[in-house]
């Protein structure tokens, strides 16, 4: 077994410079000289990244520093004709990531801060970011950034068409850059943070520890904070995350979805429910470098995986984005509270399903979006799905006419009513904002199985991802692209496109509409992703 000390010291510099000595120097200019876009001119100083939430009072920041510290450092916060100082809360236990929460702050308004050592010294440039429109407020419009899978080691990339693993860090940051030049008032990554799967899931080693869980070698019996694991997960998750965002989001809040790779699983029967150190692991990693989701006045501070503490009232796996009355966002991770049992099995617990469908059927905002960590509509015939469909094991297609090994019926149950939830908000569009399948795509529900959702049908956007890696895509894995499951009633204005992307939504008072952009690695050029424009519109007229 891998010596968890050759680990550590490989990772962080005899390993680098092995590999450096087996690369060829054309190969290593190659990478040198990828371009993450556009320039950022601002000083990060010591900051090595900074992820900021915001709701209409509140505000939660995550960051991580090029040094420990052995006092805390401080958040200065000046606008709204008021000031506050706010204490940084350690979240590991080298010093090296801390977190600010402050309450009490003035509904839509510009605040300034600044990021103090306890002496005084700056650690950073200071920068603006500003609250959302209270509930009571009514704004006009509002831009959000929609994208999955940004996760997974930087892989290579050569030239147009010739790459190898996941897209390279820099490209990922140049997606995410022009989408940020379009100016979205806030972002929503769904799921897929991270891809260090632990153990197998098919193949004969199945079940077995992965390369990847080899090479962390965790002390599942130990905790996950202190010690060879916390400095493990940092060498293994640090990677996906702090490069790719850096200080680029410090200015637009951003609401991070879990899903299964994020619980450190792939998601199969042989891996969920995840076991009590993984879930640690996924918790620990949300704790270090992205923020949990801010409280809401309509979402019960009860769910799953909620708490109050110093940290603040927060929620890990369910959350919100209010903006005034014109907007309210439901996000929610179907992985969390997994039940496989056959007499009670669901994705989501009960009081959460309750609070979806109380709020879908309420009328305090003017559109009401579903960002499921799993996507409605579509199948690629994977185990944990809402949706019966398998993979032939004789033609190779999806197909209802065989028993998918494992799924569970209450898993569709569930979907059936979160469905006639929103077919049944005749005062708002239906939308639905998925990610996790590595495509981008849009299609119409009309129905599931009995049920007619013709009267007012439900759209659903594949948002597009940001780093899938060649093998990620479903029709190279499994031989398949995703399709529209076999027991709805379904119609696709786009069928899915491997491509990396995003997705910006504009809500207005009258209408909603969805810009899909897409990137294809296989015959672009890295410049094109500058200036890349939609390749397709949807918009939704609010039915008044």
């Amino acid at each position: 077994m891998l010596n968890r000390r050759r680990f550590l010291r490989g990772s962080a510099g005899a390993m680098g410079g092995a590999w450096l000595a087996a690369w060829p120097w054309q190969t290593l200019l190659a990478q040198q000289e990828l371009d993450a876009g556009p320039v950022d001119d601002w000083d990060a100083g010591k900051v090595r990244h900074l992820l900021p939430a915001v709701s209409d009072s509140h505000l939660l920041i995550k960051t991580s520093l090029s040094a420990p510290l052995s006092q805390q450092p401080r958040l200065r916060i000046n606008g709204g004709g008021s000031s506050q100082t706010i204490a940084g809360l350690q979240n590991d236990t080298a010093g090296e990531f801390w977190q600010f929460y402050a309450e009490d702050l003035r509904p839509d308004t510009v605040y300034e801060l600044r990021l103090e050592e306890a002496g005084g010294a700056a650690l950073c440039e200071p920068w603006p970011i500003s609250t959302f429109p209270a509930a009571s407020h009514t704004p006009e419009s509002v831009r959000v950034l929609f994208y999955t899978c940004a996760g997974g080691p930087s892989g290579d990339y050569f030239g147009i068409g010739d790459r190898r693993g996941n897209l390279p860090m820099a490209i990922r940051r140049r997606l995410l850059r022009r989408a940020l030049s379009l100016a979205p008032q806030a972002a929503i990554a769904n799921g897929d943070h991270i891809y260090w799967d632990l153990h197998t899931w098919q193949g004969e080693q199945a079940g077995e520890l992965s390369a990847a869980g080899r090479e962390s070698n965790f002390d599942f019996a130990a905790r996950v904070m202190g010690g060879y694991n916390e400095q493990a997960l940092k060498l293994a998750a640090g990677p996906q995350i702090t490069p790719l965002y850096g200080t680029d989001f410090r200015s637009t809040p951003m609401y991070f979805l879990q899903d299964d790779h994020d619980h450190w699983e792939n998601d199969s029967p042989l891996t969920y429910p995840v076991e009590w150190f993984q879930l640690q692991l996924a918790r620990t990693t949300q704790q270090l470098y992205y923020p949990e989701f801010l409280s809401d006045p309509f979402r019960s501070p009860g769910l799953p995986y909620s708490h109050s503490s110093v940290r603040g009232d927060l929620s890990e796996s369910y959350g919100t984005l209010r903006y005034g009355d014109l907007l309210e966002v439901l996000l929610y991770d179907v992985r969390r509270t997994l039940r496989v049992g056959q007499s009670n099995a669901a994705f989501l617990d009960s009081n959460v399903e309750g609070w979806l469908l109380e709020r879908t059927a309420s009328r305090e905002s003017r559109h009401l979006v579903h960002v499921p960590s799993n996507p409605p509509g579509w199948t690629a015939g994977k185990w944990g799905e809402w949706y019966p469909d398998a993979l032939h094991p004789e033609s190779g297609e999806l197909t209802t006419s065989i028993l998918k090994l494992e799924w569970q019926q209450g898993w569709l149950d569930q979907h059936d009513r979160i469905m006639t939830g929103l077919a049944n908000m005749t005062h708002r569009n239906p939308l639905i904002m998925s990610g996790d399948l590595h495509a981008t795509g849009v299609g119409t529900m009309h129905g599931a199985g009995a049920l007619d959702f013709s009267a007012n049908p439900i759209t659903n956007v594949l948002s597009g991802p940001i780093g899938t890696s060649i093998r990620g895509f479903p029709s190279v894995v499994r031989g398949v692209g995703a399709q529209p499951s076999k027991y709805l009633s379904f119609e696709e204005q786009v069928a899915p496109l491997e491509e990396h992307g995003f997705t910006l939504v504009d809500f207005e008072r009258d209408r909603i509409k969805a810009q899909l952009f897409k990137w294809d690695v296989n015959s672009q050029s890295l410049a094109a992703i500058d200036t890349l424009d939609p390749y397709f519109t949807v918009e939704l007229m609010r039915p008044d």
